[in-house]
């Protein structure tokens, strides 16, 4: 509930375009989400309909047949299923339309239409998609975050590098490009995990499974992707910011499933050590691959120890 309610505030923040610093006021919102609900409640059992543009009618989860129309229209849309098969829906200015390691890349700016879970990245049907947006309002929230704490750790190193706190809106905006090119990075990684797994993974993540099944699935993936692009390409590049604060983000079931890379890091951030860090990242690309394998062999289990490297 909590973490909805977040999400509605924020959602509430951006269809006012009111500054990321700014707390909407409380009975406003509160009026909204009533209103909203209520709207939601009564389309919530109607079916999709069709999206007329041009000459056509398309499909609502016909992304690549929109996006052929609209890029020349300087917007790009983002359609698919995300974390427990729910729908999400965007529709954006294009930043840049790019070719990387044989795969587009749609890198979205200002967004004209949303929905309340409004995820940074994503690989759909073999396109990259990078919201821009989406992406400056969860790094805000993880600024937000640090500030009401402010305790030491990777978080802090990261804003640090970025001078954040000195800084103003153009360190958020050097914060913002940096973590474009690492949301490129992991989907890119994605890109790979797919060629080594095939359409079966797709298929395993469409299929009935827990809530905690899935998160491990997909857990393992986000590894094997990072291990294979993300983490390799950082390193090579002394990325140093963003490699704090992919640290800073690895919590959770990926943080218990992959505790050698977080040890790796540990020596790494004190002292500057980078061999321990390589060699993880090397030998997660090749536990990754076989876990992964392991749960398209059987059923995923909810046991994230089964994994652990």
């Amino acid at each position: 509930m909590c973490t909805y309610l977040l999400q509605m505030r924020e959602l509430f923040r951006w269809e006012r375009a009111m500054p990321l610093a700014t707390q909407p006021p409380r009975e406003d919102v509160s009026r909204w989400l009533t209103e909203r609900e209520a709207m939601w409640n009564e389309l919530e059992n109607d079916s999709y309909g069709t999206l007329p543009l041009g000459a056509r009618h398309y499909d609502a989860f016909d992304a690549q047949g929109l996006n052929r129309e609209l890029a020349a229209r300087g917007m790009v849309y983002g359609a698919g299923y995300g974390h427990f098969q729910r729908p999400h829906f965007f529709l954006a200015e294009l930043e840049r339309d790019e070719m990387r390691e044989g795969i587009r890349v749609l890198v979205a700016g200002r967004e004209f239409a949303r929905d309340l879970a409004a995820a940074p990245a994503a690989l759909q049907d073999g396109t990259i998609y990078v919201r821009r947006d989406a992406l400056r309002r969860w790094l805000w929230e993880k600024v937000e975050f640090w500030q009401t704490r402010k305790g030491d750790g990777a978080l802090q190193r990261a804003l640090a590098a970025w001078d954040l706190e000195s800084g103003g809106d153009a360190a958020l905006e050097h914060m913002v490009e940096a973590e474009t090119e690492t949301m490129i990075l992991h989907e890119l990684g994605e890109a790979r995990a797919t060629e080594i797994l095939g359409s079966a993974w797709e298929e395993m993540l469409g299929a009935a499974l827990d809530r905690r099944a899935e998160l491990l699935a997909r857990a393992v993936r986000d590894h094997l992707a990072d291990c294979l692009s993300t983490l390799p390409s950082l390193l090579e590049r002394d990325a140093r910011a963003s490699i704090h604060f992919y640290f800073s983000q690895m919590d959770g079931m990926r943080r218990e499933l992959f505790p050698v890379l977080a040890a790796a890091y540990g020596e790494w951030s004190g002292s500057g050590a980078v061999k321990p860090l390589r060699k993880a990242i090397a030998r997660g690309a090749l536990h990754w691959q076989r876990a992964a394998r392991e749960l398209l062999a059987s059923p995923p289990r909810a046991d994230a120890g089964a994994f652990a490297l």
